[in-house]
Protein backbone atom coordinates (compact mmCIF):
# COMPACT_ATOMS: atom_id res chain seq x y z
CA UNK A 1 0.00 0.00 0.00
CA UNK A 2 1.73 3.13 -0.94
CA UNK A 3 -0.51 5.03 0.98
CA UNK A 4 -0.72 5.90 4.48
CA UNK A 5 -4.75 5.25 5.94
CA UNK A 6 -6.32 9.00 6.78
CA UNK A 7 -7.23 7.84 10.48
CA UNK A 8 -4.89 7.05 13.31
CA UNK A 9 -7.90 6.11 15.74
CA UNK A 10 -11.00 5.54 15.05
CA UNK A 11 -15.07 4.54 16.75
CA UNK A 12 -16.80 2.31 14.89
CA UNK A 13 -20.58 2.94 15.62
CA UNK A 14 -22.55 -0.27 14.81
CA UNK A 15 -26.03 -0.86 15.32
CA UNK A 16 -27.52 -3.95 16.72
CA UNK A 17 -29.09 -5.11 13.54
CA UNK A 18 -25.68 -5.45 11.93
CA UNK A 19 -25.19 -8.63 13.65
CA UNK A 20 -28.96 -10.22 13.32
CA UNK A 21 -30.10 -12.64 12.12
CA UNK A 22 -33.88 -12.94 10.70
CA UNK A 23 -36.35 -10.44 11.42
CA UNK A 24 -33.44 -8.36 12.51
CA UNK A 25 -33.56 -10.28 15.80
CA UNK A 26 -31.13 -11.82 17.98
CA UNK A 27 -27.17 -13.19 16.29
CA UNK A 28 -26.06 -14.58 13.11
CA UNK A 29 -23.40 -15.71 13.76
CA UNK A 30 -22.02 -15.46 9.90
CA UNK A 31 -22.70 -11.16 9.70
CA UNK A 32 -20.78 -11.20 12.53
CA UNK A 33 -18.02 -13.12 11.43
CA UNK A 34 -18.17 -10.71 7.84
CA UNK A 35 -18.16 -7.89 10.14
CA UNK A 36 -15.11 -8.53 12.13
CA UNK A 37 -13.23 -9.46 9.57
CA UNK A 38 -14.09 -5.91 8.21
CA UNK A 39 -12.68 -4.37 11.21
CA UNK A 40 -9.82 -6.64 10.69
CA UNK A 41 -9.01 -5.39 7.45
CA UNK A 42 -8.84 -1.79 8.89
CA UNK A 43 -6.87 -2.96 11.92
CA UNK A 44 -4.58 -4.56 9.66
CA UNK A 45 -3.14 -0.95 8.93
CA UNK A 46 -2.21 -0.24 11.96
CA UNK A 47 -5.17 1.71 13.14
CA UNK A 48 -6.43 2.12 16.64
CA UNK A 49 -9.88 0.99 16.31
CA UNK A 50 -12.97 1.46 18.95
CA UNK A 51 -16.35 0.03 18.66
CA UNK A 52 -19.49 0.77 20.11
CA UNK A 53 -22.10 -1.50 19.56
CA UNK A 54 -26.22 -1.04 19.49
CA UNK A 55 -28.65 -3.66 21.22
CA UNK A 56 -31.80 -3.09 18.88
CA UNK A 57 -31.35 -6.65 17.93
CA UNK A 58 -31.79 -7.48 20.78
CA UNK A 59 -34.27 -5.58 22.69
CA UNK A 60 -35.05 -1.99 22.25
CA UNK A 61 -35.60 0.12 25.18
CA UNK A 62 -37.89 2.71 23.40
CA UNK A 63 -40.13 0.25 22.28
CA UNK A 64 -40.78 -1.36 25.90
CA UNK A 65 -41.74 2.07 26.91
CA UNK A 66 -43.97 2.74 24.62
CA UNK A 67 -45.90 0.15 25.21
CA UNK A 68 -45.96 0.81 28.92
CA UNK A 69 -42.54 -0.52 30.73
CA UNK A 70 -41.29 2.06 33.07
CA UNK A 71 -38.35 3.73 30.67
CA UNK A 72 -35.96 3.51 32.96
CA UNK A 73 -35.76 -0.52 33.30
CA UNK A 74 -36.78 -1.07 29.73
CA UNK A 75 -33.55 1.23 29.07
CA UNK A 76 -31.26 -0.93 31.59
CA UNK A 77 -32.45 -3.98 29.42
CA UNK A 78 -31.16 -2.57 26.16
CA UNK A 79 -27.78 -1.86 27.96
CA UNK A 80 -27.61 -5.75 28.71
CA UNK A 81 -28.28 -6.38 25.00
CA UNK A 82 -25.49 -4.28 23.67
CA UNK A 83 -23.49 -6.84 26.03
CA UNK A 84 -24.20 -9.60 24.37
CA UNK A 85 -24.01 -7.70 20.99
CA UNK A 86 -20.46 -6.66 22.51
CA UNK A 87 -19.32 -10.55 23.56
CA UNK A 88 -19.88 -12.16 20.12
CA UNK A 89 -18.23 -9.47 18.18
CA UNK A 90 -15.48 -10.21 20.65
CA UNK A 91 -15.71 -13.89 19.97
CA UNK A 92 -15.55 -13.11 15.90
CA UNK A 93 -12.66 -10.67 16.34
CA UNK A 94 -10.42 -13.19 18.29
CA UNK A 95 -11.46 -15.85 16.27
CA UNK A 96 -9.50 -13.72 13.16
CA UNK A 97 -6.73 -12.89 15.38
CA UNK A 98 -7.67 -9.84 17.19
CA UNK A 99 -6.53 -9.41 20.57
CA UNK A 100 -10.00 -7.65 21.86
CA UNK A 101 -11.41 -5.78 25.56
CA UNK A 102 -15.42 -5.84 25.62
CA UNK A 103 -15.58 -2.70 28.61
CA UNK A 104 -18.88 -2.00 29.82
CA UNK A 105 -20.36 1.03 31.56
CA UNK A 106 -22.41 -1.72 33.68
CA UNK A 107 -20.39 -3.42 35.96
CA UNK A 108 -19.86 -7.36 35.12
CA UNK A 109 -16.96 -8.63 35.71
CA UNK A 110 -17.12 -11.86 35.26
CA UNK A 111 -17.81 -11.15 31.11
CA UNK A 112 -16.21 -8.01 30.62
CA UNK A 113 -13.97 -5.13 32.35
CA UNK A 114 -15.64 -2.27 33.81
CA UNK A 115 -15.27 1.00 31.69
CA UNK A 116 -12.37 3.51 32.93
CA UNK A 117 -11.11 5.94 30.44
CA UNK A 118 -7.31 5.41 31.04
CA UNK A 119 -7.42 1.93 30.40
CA UNK A 120 -9.41 1.97 27.34
CA UNK A 121 -6.56 4.97 26.06
CA UNK A 122 -4.05 2.27 27.28
CA UNK A 123 -5.63 -0.95 25.23
CA UNK A 124 -6.03 1.21 22.41
CA UNK A 125 -2.34 1.83 22.05
CA UNK A 126 -1.50 -1.97 22.56
CA UNK A 127 -3.01 -2.24 19.57
CA UNK A 128 -6.48 -4.15 21.74
CA UNK A 129 -9.79 -3.64 19.80
CA UNK A 130 -11.95 -2.17 22.25
CA UNK A 131 -16.10 -2.93 22.45
CA UNK A 132 -17.72 -0.17 24.46
CA UNK A 133 -20.66 -1.85 25.98
CA UNK A 134 -23.40 -1.07 28.33
CA UNK A 135 -24.49 1.62 26.63
CA UNK A 136 -23.28 5.33 29.02
CA UNK A 137 -24.77 3.13 31.88
CA UNK A 138 -27.62 5.63 32.02
CA UNK A 139 -30.69 5.02 31.25
CA UNK A 140 -32.33 7.72 28.49
CA UNK A 141 -29.21 8.06 26.47
CA UNK A 142 -29.28 6.38 23.13
CA UNK A 143 -25.58 4.10 21.74
CA UNK A 144 -25.27 6.88 19.38
CA UNK A 145 -24.90 9.47 22.40
CA UNK A 146 -22.14 6.55 24.09
CA UNK A 147 -20.59 6.67 20.66
CA UNK A 148 -20.00 10.45 20.40
CA UNK A 149 -19.63 10.44 24.33
CA UNK A 150 -16.47 7.38 24.21
CA UNK A 151 -14.74 8.97 21.01
CA UNK A 152 -14.79 12.48 22.75
CA UNK A 153 -13.05 10.65 25.73
CA UNK A 154 -10.69 8.53 24.01
CA UNK A 155 -9.43 11.23 21.50
CA UNK A 156 -10.73 9.64 18.35
CA UNK A 157 -10.34 11.54 14.82
CA UNK A 158 -13.57 10.77 13.67
CA UNK A 159 -16.72 8.30 14.33
CA UNK A 160 -17.96 6.38 11.24
CA UNK A 161 -21.65 5.05 11.54
CA UNK A 162 -22.13 1.86 10.21
CA UNK A 163 -25.61 1.85 8.73
CA UNK A 164 -27.48 -0.04 5.94
CA UNK A 165 -27.69 3.33 3.71
CA UNK A 166 -24.75 4.68 1.67
CA UNK A 167 -25.11 7.78 3.39
CA UNK A 168 -27.10 10.70 4.79
CA UNK A 169 -30.29 12.39 2.30
CA UNK A 170 -32.65 15.17 2.14
CA UNK A 171 -35.41 12.87 2.36
CA UNK A 172 -36.52 9.29 2.22
CA UNK A 173 -34.99 7.98 -0.45
CA UNK A 174 -37.80 5.17 -0.62
CA UNK A 175 -40.48 7.24 -0.55
CA UNK A 176 -38.86 10.08 -2.38
CA UNK A 177 -37.55 9.09 -5.35
CA UNK A 178 -36.40 13.07 -5.76
CA UNK A 179 -33.85 12.71 -2.71
CA UNK A 180 -30.64 13.42 -3.13
CA UNK A 181 -27.54 12.17 -0.99
CA UNK A 182 -25.16 14.49 1.02
CA UNK A 183 -21.44 14.43 0.66
CA UNK A 184 -21.03 16.74 3.06
CA UNK A 185 -23.79 18.49 5.86
CA UNK A 186 -23.15 20.31 8.95
CA UNK A 187 -24.68 19.29 12.34
CA UNK A 188 -26.51 22.36 12.49
CA UNK A 189 -28.18 21.85 9.31
CA UNK A 190 -28.60 17.78 10.31
CA UNK A 191 -29.80 18.93 13.63
CA UNK A 192 -32.21 21.69 12.14
CA UNK A 193 -33.61 19.33 9.43
CA UNK A 194 -33.99 16.27 12.09
CA UNK A 195 -31.76 14.38 9.52
CA UNK A 196 -32.00 11.20 11.55
CA UNK A 197 -28.36 11.07 11.29
CA UNK A 198 -28.15 10.39 15.08
CA UNK A 199 -30.29 11.98 18.02
CA UNK A 200 -29.92 15.69 18.51
CA UNK A 201 -27.47 14.87 22.05
CA UNK A 202 -25.21 12.56 20.05
CA UNK A 203 -25.19 15.38 17.33
CA UNK A 204 -25.09 18.67 19.58
CA UNK A 205 -21.60 16.35 21.65
CA UNK A 206 -19.89 16.10 18.23
CA UNK A 207 -20.76 19.19 17.00
CA UNK A 208 -19.05 21.04 20.37
CA UNK A 209 -16.09 18.84 20.55
CA UNK A 210 -15.93 19.18 16.81
CA UNK A 211 -15.78 15.65 16.68
CA UNK A 212 -16.56 14.49 12.79
CA UNK A 213 -19.27 11.50 11.60
CA UNK A 214 -19.29 10.32 8.67
CA UNK A 215 -22.44 7.93 8.09
CA UNK A 216 -21.77 4.86 5.51
CA UNK A 217 -23.22 1.31 4.37
CA UNK A 218 -21.74 -1.21 6.19
CA UNK A 219 -23.33 -3.89 4.18
CA UNK A 220 -21.01 -3.65 0.84
CA UNK A 221 -18.32 -5.31 1.22
CA UNK A 222 -15.14 -3.60 1.26
CA UNK A 223 -16.66 -0.09 2.22
CA UNK A 224 -14.75 0.50 5.21
CA UNK A 225 -11.48 -0.07 4.04
CA UNK A 226 -12.07 2.15 1.21
CA UNK A 227 -13.34 4.67 3.43
CA UNK A 228 -9.94 4.67 5.48
CA UNK A 229 -8.16 4.42 2.36
CA UNK A 230 -9.29 8.00 1.20
CA UNK A 231 -12.22 7.13 -1.07
CA UNK A 232 -15.48 9.83 -0.89
CA UNK A 233 -17.43 6.50 0.84
CA UNK A 234 -20.74 7.68 2.64
CA UNK A 235 -21.51 11.63 4.16
CA UNK A 236 -19.34 13.64 6.12
CA UNK A 237 -21.23 15.73 8.75
CA UNK A 238 -19.17 18.25 10.30
CA UNK A 239 -18.74 21.45 11.66
CA UNK A 240 -17.69 22.88 8.15
CA UNK A 241 -20.72 24.75 6.87
CA UNK A 242 -20.79 24.15 3.30
CA UNK A 243 -23.63 21.58 1.83
CA UNK A 244 -22.17 19.33 -0.72
CA UNK A 245 -25.00 17.15 -2.36
CA UNK A 246 -24.22 14.05 -5.03
CA UNK A 247 -24.91 15.40 -8.29
CA UNK A 248 -25.25 12.27 -9.77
Amino acid sequence: MGTSPRFKRILIKISGEALAGEGELGIDTNKTFSLAGQIKEVHDLGLEVAVVVGGGNMIRGETLAKSGMDRATADYMGMLGTIMNGLALQDACEKQGMFTRVLSAIEMKSVAEPYIRRRAVRHLEKNRVIIFAGGTGNPYFTTDTTASLRAVEVGCEVILKATKVDGVYTADPKKDPSAQRYLQVSFMESIKHRLKVMDSTALSLCMDNNMPIIVFDIFKAGNLRKLIDGEPIGTLISNTEEVILDGR
